[in-house]
């Protein structure tokens, strides 16, 4: 019965910090790429299933920046500066847990 319980638990407290981390990347979305993409975070992640959005992250984000490049040339050179790439890495779990096959809406 111990056993049972703990198990119940560490199941929750790893969906809480699964939500926490898409709760992060959406403020990053919002705070960062909503304004350069000009969609909200609804649009923007169901743009993709959550396997495509797993692929266009792979490879530190390599995909994502390309296709996104392409389709905002003017945002091209600050999706290719290093130092946007921790930003891009953090809205990965926001874009996932809201794909268009998740079933879930984001609230913004």
């Amino acid at each position: 019965m111990k056993h049972i319980i703990m198990t119940i638990a560490l199941l929750f407290l790893g969906s809480a910090a699964l939500y926490a981390d898409a709760a992060k990347g959406q403020k990053v979305y919002l705070k960062t790429f909503k304004s350069q993409f000009d969609m909200n975070g609804a649009k923007f992640a169901v743009l993709h299933s959550q396997d495509e959005w797993e692929e266009l992250f792979e490879d530190d984000a390599e995909g994502f920046i390309q296709e996104f490049s392409e389709r905002f040339p003017k945002v091209a050179p600050y999706l290719s500066n290093p130092k946007t790439l921790k930003k891009i890495m953090l809205i990965q779990d926001f874009v996932i847990e809201y794909a268009n096959d998740s079933g879930n809406v984001p609230s913004c």
